[in-house]
């Protein structure tokens, strides 16, 4: 069966440092009509299960562990049974929000996650946070970036955790060799291409 990508928005709130802001995230799902993996666990177990739609969840993948990204992991992780994946880096960030809880399967750079019959290559590439990754998904012809790369540059730092010049080394040596035509999934906010990426940094 094909590999294919299923996507809708979550709405709810990000705190970080004591301010709480009201964010719109992603939510991506790839995978096939049997298995899927999910990229990330904002606001909703509900808004989650839809894009599932009834699928074998194979893994929980977040791309890093601010609140709006982790929030329902733990609850979807029992209403799958699947396994939460994060960066051991992510742990004080991971920490802030599930004091008494933990992921399941450390992430590391060039980890592959299988999922119908292809994978997703993990690229770590901190400077958002600490252990931010990015998900290439060779075989759709893009990659998922969490908050390292957006429609328009680099994601935010300037607080805890964060790193304005890694998070630029980062996207370079990571994200933008990359090939130009390839799609960047964003955390939030519009789509955009390697290409017209390397332009705006």
């Amino acid at each position: 069966m094909p590999l294919r990508l299923d996507h809708a928005v979550s709405s709810g709130t990000f705190s970080l440092d004591g301010a709480t802001y009201d964010v719109d995230n992603n939510i991506w799902v790839v995978g096939d009509d049997e298995e899927c993996v999910v990229i990330d666990a904002p606001h909703s177990v509900e808004d989650i299960l839809a894009v599932v739609s009834g699928r074998r969840v194979r893994a929980i993948v977040c791309t890093h562990a601010h609140d709006d990204h982790v929030r329902v992991a733990p609850a979807l992780r029992e209403a799958v049974q699947a396994p939460i994946l994060l960066h051991p880096d992510e742990r004080p960030l991971w920490e802030l929000t599930h004091p008494e809880l933990l992921w399941d399967v450390d992430l590391s750079d060039g980890l592959e996650v299988p999922v119908g019959g292809s994978s997703l290559t993990v690229l770590h590439t901190p400077g958002h946070s600490p252990g931010s990754v990015c998900l290439l998904a060779d075989d759709l012809g893009c990659v998922f970036t969490g908050d390292t790369l957006f429609h328009g540059g680099p994601g935010a730092t300037g607080r805890s955790y964060s790193d304005g010049d890694l998070i630029v080394e980062s996207i370079r040596e990571r994200l933008l060799p990359l090939p130009g035509p390839t799609v960047v999934h964003t955390g939030h906010g519009d789509d955009t291409t390697i290409a017209a990426e390397r332009a705006n940094l």
